[in-house]
């Protein structure tokens, strides 16, 4: 998978950080906060393009990796909640890094127009992550580490992880490219289709489960 990335760098005092962002807006795709849970909507393009990110973010662990898509347009099939609607970005980083989420907005402020680069990633989409039983098993130990934290500050969704968390749930989004529109027209009356990080996985040390939905309705 070849990936079309700009890359952005900015200085915050004396440290300089590295934000890559996909080149081109990733359009049809929303990610919403319903309070219990995290809700995404994608059309097969996003939905590769985040799982590519997802992979980047696994390979570069000194960039914060940020999908901006909290200005998109809601689907067409989206269905208000009681509370908790608000759209956010995605912003992907390494542990290591120690970037304070309660920073995001002076450092996204500072960013320019970037410079054009592509990311070479693993013709991976659509294949389930290889994850033996022993370390499907290993999520659940208290000594495991590979989870991630979740935040949300200045409208974005911040995803904290290790290169093995990124990279083992990077097939989540994978799948809903590869096979939600084969799925869509097989069962137009049942046209659901999705995949979770759900946080009875072991994957997520604070926070909530990741809905990923398909969706072709659009319309305005």
């Amino acid at each position: 998978m070849r990936l079309p990335v700009q890359v952005h760098r900015a200085r915050l005092g004396a440290q300089e950080f590295r934000v890559v962002r996909p080149r081109g807006a990733v359009e049809r795709a929303v990610l919403v906060d319903r309070d219990d849970v995290l809700e995404g909507w994608f059309d097969r393009g996003a939905a590769r393009t985040i799982g590519g990110l997802w992979l980047l973010a696994a390979r570069s662990p000194r960039s914060l990796v940020h999908v901006p898509i909290r200005g998109n347009r809601l689907p067409g099939a989206f269905v208000p909640a009681a509370a908790g609607n608000e759209r956010l970005d995605l912003v992907l980083l390494h542990h290591s890094l120690q970037f304070a989420p309660s920073r995001w907005k002076e450092l996204r402020a500072r960013l320019g127009a970037g410079a054009p680069g592509t990311a070479d990633l693993p013709e991976a989409e659509g294949a389930a992550a290889q994850v033996p039983d022993a370390a499907l098993e290993e999520r659940h130990h208290r000594e495991f580490r590979d989870r991630f934290h979740q935040q949300v500050a200045a409208g974005t969704l911040f995803m904290t992880g290790s290169a093995r968390a990124f990279r083992e749930t990077a097939d989540r989004f994978l799948d809903v490219a590869q096979h939600g529109p084969a799925h869509v027209r097989a069962h137009p009356a049942s046209p659901h289709y999705c995949a979770e990080i759900h946080y009875l996985e072991g994957l997520i040390a604070d926070g909530r489960g990741l809905h990923l939905e398909y969706c072709e309705d659009w319309a305005a």
